[in-house]
């Protein structure tokens, strides 16, 4: 006996509204995260190879990323935590020139880019320069975040449990490294992964201490 279409229809879309519903509710409660993540997976790089970028290239295309605001902006007024869980901010920093660095464990060009950021430091030791990278794995992976920063000394171990940091700087994607001036405001911004370890990167840093 065939189902009559119009009471097939009735109970269709009942079924319809609540797997709706179910799939809004995914995505409400993954929010932006989520969306965040999304955008990263298209920025994980293959292991190197032909059409491969290589560290030479990357230094030479580090000037072509920089980004200089047409008005320095201030840090954003947003908590994360250092490696004792003490709640800070880039504006405890007030007086440094700040490299800080959003990174994640499961995000490839974060991971292949921190010994150049660990090397920048290591330069700049004498000098009123912190290298702030600031992990948003999740609370779950934030064990395997501290063990890859305990390799990359000097490098600190910092953490943004909210995973919220890329949103109030509005990065494009991870890794994305914002320089901040002593004063506190954004002098420059690279996005994507770069080579930190070179003379242009140098040569940014030195500009933007010389700047005072």
């Amino acid at each position: 006996m065939s189902e009559d279409p119009q009471v097939a229809e009735a109970v269709a879309k009942p079924r319809r509204g609540i797997l709706n519903l179910a799939l809004w509710s995914t995505v409400v409660v993954g929010g932006a995260g989520f969306l965040y993540i999304m955008v990263q997976s298209s920025t994980k790089t293959a292991p190197a190879g032909p059409g491969v970028s290589t560290s030479a290239e990357l230094r030479k295309s580090f000037v072509a990323k920089v980004q200089i605001p047409a008005e320095p902006r201030p840090a954003p007024d947003y908590t994360f935590y250092d490696s004792a869980g003490k709640a800070m901010k880039i504006a405890d920093l007030k007086g440094k020139v700040v490299v800080m660095n959003i990174w994640a464990t499961w995000c490839a060009p974060c991971v292949a880019e921190m010994p150049t950021l660990a090397k920048l430091q290591a330069t700049y030791a004498s000098k009123d320069v912190e290298v702030v990278a600031v992990s948003i794995d999740s609370e779950t992976s934030a064990t395997k975040a501290r063990l890859f920063i305990a390799g990359h000394d000097p490098l600190k171990f910092y953490h943004d449990r909210e995973m919220k940091l890329p949103f109030k700087i509005n990065a494009p994607g991870a890794p994305t490294t914002v320089i901040y001036g002593r004063d506190g405001l954004e002098k420059a911004r690279v996005a994507g992964e770069a080579d930190w370890s070179g003379p242009e990167a140098r040569a940014l840093i030195d500009k933007v201490l010389a700047a005072g």
